[in-house]
């Protein structure tokens, strides 16, 4: 038999940082003495932003150098692979947020070889499977390291679907595709026809015309059952294409051929703003980044493949990729994918888009076909009459809050959104819903295309759009769960700093935070409806003699050129300009720590429009996530504040909240 070589020791990722100080120091604990896991370590803390400048071995020398244990972060560059570690112990949903494979690559270059938790995210836990990282749910397995059991692959590999446990035993994905995927082809609707009984999902029925087939592992569509699909768009950004050059030269030669590379779009969206961010500058980053850029754009100018880049001015970009995707590219019924865990934002219109690590895309570049296992569906009914003030963020942020969402219930499955309240939103609003399934650990976000649809891709592109008859789910299709939301009772959210799910109603916030920066921008926020929302607050603001305090600041970012140009055109730059705000062009910025509006200091307080607020995400400050009216009106207020409350206590009203407390 062949087994998994573990020589090493046991790092338990305990929420108690003595305990990891200890261990760190060549102390060896178990299980009972470890204190309790650390639930929720995003891939964030495992490779913070700082260390993505590599994309080799090198990064065996930083995981975990964000983990943040108590108020500390124990542990240091080189600690890991110095410790001889080659097995992690962690608790509840391990490698949440960013779908950046640099995580699982750093644990595998310091040396670990076996991650064990009591659930895992998706993404990473499929990154960890490309690299050959093995993953575990088993706790029984601790006592038997600490006995020197062998541990055989074929264990750990025996509650994985078939798909996947190949590719471990190859090693990773690269290895598979060199053995296995050399003449794959569209497997096609009829040949999986005996695949799904009954009625279907739309996510079922756009798998169906997706699949393809290799001979090898047989492509069934059941829920857990690996399959592969051959997607109508594969992308990349700049953080992730030296990393794809690097492992296609390693698996392939140094001049591989790129299957269909018409379908094929690179963006360099995320680090224009970094010799304005304080992170790059202060730790001396920036040569990183202009290696990054190099290595993205001799990939792109290698292979011909159609490109967004930089702005000529030399800040800023043409837009964010899940902006332009959903502007520019995505049609209903699509299989999109991208090296972005928020790919799910092109979900809006009808495609199912997912995010993919660096091995994933690297093997779809050159077989053209994208591994996934079979999700389930998630209905989520939106009822009843969206209020006044309450935007889809609100309605994600209540969500994220929900207590089974939160324990990881979501993770996986693609989230199908409908309802009646549903149908009164905009593309743009239902593209922060579809976005944000990523924080929710969903697969996918999706929206049958209907009337609105139509609109938005007659609006933004000049096409003429009737969803085909199959373009929906059937009345019968058999879903996991389904959540009922009555958004008539929403009303406007916040979720504090740690976690997207640290969610709140902001009237039952009795002590409001003094904020120092206000956020507006990203991809879930930097849309045409996202400025209508600031616009429409900063407004109000100018009516009544209003701005932002001097000890506040305001930073709006367009999430891509026509944002921009729209805004230009309804005259909104000069209500900006009149309340001090500070426009940034395109870009993903402070939303990834990488330019204006990341904070500086950790006393700093900030309410921003992002996705998510992991610890270190957008600097070492404290992150209020909010809807863009709220962002917008904190700002003005200089302490987290509805609009509503704005106005009512500009109107002499009494409002909730106490007196701006930190």
């Amino acid at each position: 038999m062949t087994h998994v070589d573990l020589p090493g020791r046991i790092l338990f990722l305990s929420a108690t940082p003595d305990v990891i100080e200890r261990q760190m120091s060549g102390a060896d604990v178990d299980l009972s003495n470890a204190g309790p896991l650390r639930d929720d370590i995003s891939t964030d803390e495992i490779t913070p932003i700082r260390v993505m400048t590599h994309f080799d071995d090198e990064l065996g020398r930083y995981p975990y150098v964000g983990f943040k244990s108590g108020d500390r972060f124990p542990i240091g560059t080189d600690a890991v692979k110095d410790g001889g570690f080659s097995v992690v112990v962690a608790g509840k949903r391990f490698g949440k947020g960013s779908s950046r494979e640099h995580s699982p690559v750093a644990e595998r270059a310091a040396g670990i070889r076996l991650v064990i938790a009591e659930s895992f995210e998706r993404i990473y836990r499929q990154n960890a499977d490309n690299v050959g990282l093995f993953t575990s749910t088993d706790f029984s397995l601790i006592d038997r390291l600490r006995r020197k059991e062998p541990i055989d692959i074929e264990e750990l590999v025996a509650s994985r679907d078939a798909l996947t446990a190949e590719i471990l035993r190859c090693g990773g994905l690269l290895r598979y595709g060199q053995r296995h995927m050399r003449g794959l082809k569209k497997q096609g609707r009829e040949a999986l026809a005996g695949s799904v009984s009954g009625p279907m999902t739309l996510t079922e029925k756009i798998l169906l015309r997706a699949a393809a087939r290799n001979g090898e592992v047989a492509s069934v569509l059941r829920p857990g059952e690996g399959i592969f699909v051959t997607p109508d768009w594969r992308f990349i950004h700049e953080y992730y294409t030296g990393m794809c050059a690097h492992l296609l030269a390693e698996a392939h030669g140094q001049s591989p051929i790129l299957s269909d590379p018409g379908t094929i779009v690179a963006f360099e969206d995320h680090l224009s703003y970094a010799h304005k961010s304080p992170l790059h500058l202060q730790q001396g980053l920036l040569p990183g980044v202009r290696k990054l850029s190099d290595a993205h754009r001799q990939f792109v100018a290698d292979h011909g493949i159609r490109a967004h880049g930089y702005q000529d001015a030399g800040e800023g970009s043409e837009g964010i990729s899940h902006a332009l995707m959903a502007e520019t590219y995505a049609m209903p019924g699509q299989v999109a994918v991208g090296t972005d865990s928020h790919t799910p934002h092109s979900g809006a219109l009808g495609c199912l888009a997912f995010g993919v690590g660096t091995t994933e895309i690297a093997n779809g570049m050159v077989t053209g076909a994208i591994r996934l296992v079979v999700p389930e569906t998630l209905r989520i009914e939106l009822g009843g009459t969206i209020p006044a003030g309450v935007t889809s963020k609100d309605i994600a942020l209540f969500l994220l809050a929900d207590p089974w969402i939160r324990s990881g219930g979501g993770i996986g499955k693609v989230f199908e959104f409908t309802g009646s309240a549903l149908s009164g939103l905009s593309t743009d609003e239902r593209a922060t819903l579809t976005n944000m399934t990523a924080e929710m650990g969903g697969f996918s976000g999706i929206v049958a295309p209907d009337r609105e649809t139509s609109r938005f891709l007659k609006e933004r592109r000049g096409i003429d759009f009737i969803p085909r008859t199959w373009m929906h789910s059937d009345p019968d299709a058999s879903y996991a769960a389904a959540i009922r939301v009555d958004c008539s009772k929403l009303v406007p959210m916040v979720a504090a700093p740690g976690d997207p799910g640290n969610g709140m109603a902001l009237d039952a916030l009795a002590d409001r935070p003094s904020i120092d920066i206000a956020y507006g921008g990203s991809c879930t926020a930097g849309k045409r409806d996202d400025f209508d929302h600031y616009h429409a607050v900063l407004a109000w603001a100018v009516e009544n003699g209003l701005k932002v305090p001097p000890n506040v600041r305001l930073y709006l970012q367009f999430g891509t050129e026509a944002v921009r140009d729209y805004c230009v055109k309804r005259g909104y730059l000069d209500t900006f300009a009149a309340v001090g705000a500070e426009i940034l062009l395109p870009a993903c910025g402070a939303c990834a720590n990488c330019g204006p509006g990341s904070s500086a200091s950790p006393e700093d307080v900030t309410v921003s429009a992002i996705n998510r607020n992991f610890p270190g995400r957008s600097g070492p400050g404290n992150v209020w996530l909010a809807s863009p009216p709220t962002v917008a009106a904190s700002a003005v207020a200089g302490r987290l504040t509805s609009f509503d409350e704005l106005k009512r206590r500009r109107n002499g009203s009494s409002q909730p909240g106490g007196g701006g407390q930190r």
